[in-house]
């Protein structure tokens, strides 16, 4: 498949470039991936789309304030780090602007040395690999430094940082939120809980290659960044009871829907188990265990475009797209929702 089978034109305006006053006021297109057809309701109309015996599986990963601007040492000038894997304590994968100002050996100041990297080296890629050193708890000193750090399509100031994070975020370590999440308040998952629908959480770290651009022409020849995950066996048990029983899986997100993808087998079973993923859905994929998905809308020529379209089939996908353009949704990060069901 060519990567321009999944461009669509999309006006600039639609792209939500701040979160609604409420979470759960955010539009919510209906797709019935059989059919094709299409409805039009709010969010919080969601719970009448789930029944007694599904499972709601959610990422429970919680954003850290990644973006952190400094300087070299006796230099007036600004370099940002953008921290994007923990390798170890203190030792990150991270991206460097401008990267001509961390060579190996450079030392970067931040917060008049509450915190200091040094640049232990720089991958193929042209990511850095830095070390930090400071006193005290560095989760601390990042929280007093660091910037959310939002897609690069959000040009508007976030005023309050938690309406980049889940109502459940949990286990800090993201890059980027899962935005699907943002739309859940704690009522709205209460009212669902009560209604007979069992909740799961999994853990995906979403890193910043989620951003990454599909860039050759042969989607397969794209390759996709890792990104850690962890599933426990109490949420394995819950996912493989619901499929014994006839429930429904619904992911909340495609960072959900790459784990249970990631740790499933061919008998349709997930496993407990922790690790990284590469895995790269698109159509032709086979879906082993997630029986819907709650979306937001994503980037023309995407792999996150290119995954539900996987579930859904591609030109159900851009139908869909097509309706909710016209019927001027909301686009991306803080853009409304889409139920794949």
């Amino acid at each position: 498949m060519k990567r321009k089978d999944f461009y669509y034109e999309l006006p600039e305006e639609l792209i939500a470039q701040h979160p609604l006053p409420n979470r759960e006021d955010s539009k919510l297109l209906i797709l019935d991936k059989k059919t094709g057809d299409i409805e039009h309701r709010k969010f919080k109309d969601i719970i009448y789309y789930l029944d007694k015996g599904d499972v709601l599986v959610l990422n429970d990963t919680r954003v850290i304030p990644a973006r952190l601007f400094g300087s070299r040492e006796g230099k007036n000038e600004k370099i940002e780090i953008l921290l994007l894997n923990r390798i170890e304590k203190d030792k990150w994968e991270t991206l460097v602007r401008p990267g001509k100002k961390a060579r190996p050996n450079n030392r970067i100041i931040f917060g008049d040395g509450l915190l200091v990297a040094d640049v232990l080296g720089i991958e193929e890629d042209g990511r850095r690999i830095i070390e930090f050193s400071y006193d005290g708890i560095f989760e601390e000193i990042l929280d007093r430094l660091g910037e959310m750090p939002l897609p690069p399509y959000i040009k508007e100031k976030l005023e309050d940082k938690e309406r980049y994070q889940t109502v459940y975020s949990k286990k800090e370590g993201s890059a980027a939120a899962p935005t699907a999440g943002l739309h859940f308040t704690e009522e709205l998952l209460n009212k669902i809980e009560d209604k007979g629908v069992r909740i799961a959480f999994i853990t995906l770290h979403v890193g910043l290659g989620t951003f990454r651009p599909v860039k050759v022409d042969n989607i397969e020849d794209h390759h996709m960044h890792s990104e850690y995950y962890e599933i426990s066996k109490e949420v394995a048990d819950i996912i493989n009871e619901t499929k014994r029983q006839g429930g429904r899986v619904i992911a909340v997100g495609t960072t959900t829907t790459r784990t249970l993808e990631t740790v499933a087998n061919s008998q349709m079973e997930v496993f407990p188990q922790k690790g990284w993923t590469d895995i790269f859905i698109y159509p032709g994929y086979k879906f082993k265990i997630v029986d819907g998905l709650i979306t937001n809308f994503h980037l023309p020529e995407s792999t996150l475009l290119m995954l539900v379209s996987a579930l859904a089939g591609r030109e159900k996908i851009l139908n869909a797209y097509n309706k909710a353009i016209e019927k001027k949704y909301r686009f991306f990060s803080f853009g409304d929702a889409m139920f794949i069901k």
